[in-house]
């Protein structure tokens, strides 16, 4: 269906970029590589020339260009070479993106620049830059590669920077798509679980790959929504969603690793299963609702289960300790220490200092240390905080896997 068509996409040498060049470059589209990487990087994969190949090898013809979205005069010269050597554009995607999960004290200016000028400032120039050509198109389409604006303030208390940065690609669809009505269809799409990708392991350590899915949904939904008309626009997608409506049954394919419980992405209330395992209420042997007795002190209750749990191949493979800053019911300053000799876990500050300090309430904290709440989720849901070293903090989650058992 896209043969012939051409595709400029930013941030395409690796990643979901990539993965929409691929499967558009199987029907013998061409592509546009317009990414920053021209040099092998030390620690993320690929370049413009190693996806090139890749795509001219699924069946494609590629034009690698080096192109940092927070330069006009990159992106115009890019557009320009792409109109000379293909004829014209088709289609945009907009998936380069900055990301930096910090709190405004934290978030440096640098870093806030970076995802503005990327996220918000590249989408709109690249945007305006493909525009006149997009118009000459048969089918165009732009697609941005951002969330359905979520006004829920738990998206923007934890890293206010980084929510309205995507929320500006987000607004680029709202306001285009009703401009260019008619002559070019400009959608968003998100995913519904967390994807698999360079910036996910720099996000989430090793071992995060088994809470995700393969790049490959979002190649498949994005391939749905460009072979749509232009008439298909101002749609904020979710990929499952979207190729559920499309006859996908199987998404056992798309997992890292199948069966494994997947992280929900951000900008979407979906801690459904967190709310099943938050009731307080059971039924008895009538099928009465009962009230459950609470133990005296969860809190304390979890510490000794700890420390009894304690062991040195605990302290030997995770060198770190850990300070929690507990509120609600049973609010307080705990501490797990698995540096020192046998380690030890208690109530009050450690006995040295801290390398992470994790704030969170009480109750989940227990939900947390007994298998009910994911800490990756608690995370990125803001129930959890996390200041110093997020190595052992995912260190923590492993060792934690393994105490459930036990818990």
């Amino acid at each position: 269906k896209l043969a012939g068509c051409t595709l400029f996409i930013t941030g395409a040498s690796r990643g979901i970029g990539k993965a929409i060049a691929l499967k558009a470059a199987k029907d013998g589209a061409n592509i546009v590589i317009a990414a920053k990487t021209a040099e092998p990087h030390p620690t993320l994969p690929g370049t413009i020339y190693t996806a090139a190949a890749e795509i001219e090898a699924a069946g494609g013809k590629a034009l690698p260009c080096i192109v940092n979205v927070r330069e006009e005069q990159q992106i115009i010269k890019a557009v320009e070479k792409a109109v000379q050597t293909f004829g014209g554009i088709d289609i945009l995607v907009n998936n380069a993106s900055a990301i930096s999960l910090t709190g405004t004290l934290e978030t440096e200016t640098k870093k806030v620049n970076l995802m503005m000028d990327v996220n918000v400032r590249g989408t709109y120039l690249t945007s305006k830059t493909c525009l006149p050509h997009l118009r000459k198109s048969r089918n165009p389409h732009i697609l941005n590669l951002s969330p359905p604006m979520n006004l829920n303030p738990m998206w923007f208390k934890n890293h206010c920077a980084y929510t309205i940065s995507k929320y500006g690609m987000s607004m680029c669809v709202l306001g285009m798509a009703e401009e260019f009505r008619g002559e070019v269809a400009v959608n968003a799409l998100w995913p519904k679980t967390a994807i698999h990708t360079a910036a996910m392991d720099m996000l989430g350590g090793s071992g995060i790959e088994k809470q995700c899915r393969k790049t490959d949904i979002l190649a498949d939904a994005a391939y749905c929504i460009l072979t749509k008309p232009k008439s298909f626009t101002g749609n904020f997608i979710i990929d499952e969603v979207l190729l559920r409506e499309e006859g996908v049954k199987d998404f056992d394919v798309y997992a890292i690793a199948p069966g494994h419980p997947l992280m929900p992405d951000f900008f979407l209330d979906a801690l459904k299963e967190e709310k099943k395992l938050s009731g307080s209420q059971h039924e008895g042997p009538d099928g009465a609702k009962v009230n459950t007795a609470k133990p005296l002190s969860p809190v304390a209750e979890t510490f000794r289960l700890i420390q009894g749990a304690m062991s040195e191949e605990y302290v030997r493979t995770t060198q770190g300790v850990f300070q929690f800053e507990l509120s609600g019911d049973d609010a307080g300053t705990w501490y797990i220490d698995l540096k020192t000799k046998g380690g030890s876990a208690g109530f009050g500050k450690p006995p040295v200092t801290a390398d992470v300090v994790m704030s969170m309430s009480s109750a989940d904290f227990v939900k947390m240390f007994t298998g009910k709440l994911k800490p990756t989720l608690a995370f990125m849901s803001g129930k959890l905080k996390i200041k110093g070293n997020m190595t052992l903090a995912i260190k923590l989650e492993k060792m934690l896997t393994q105490l459930n058992s036990k818990l």
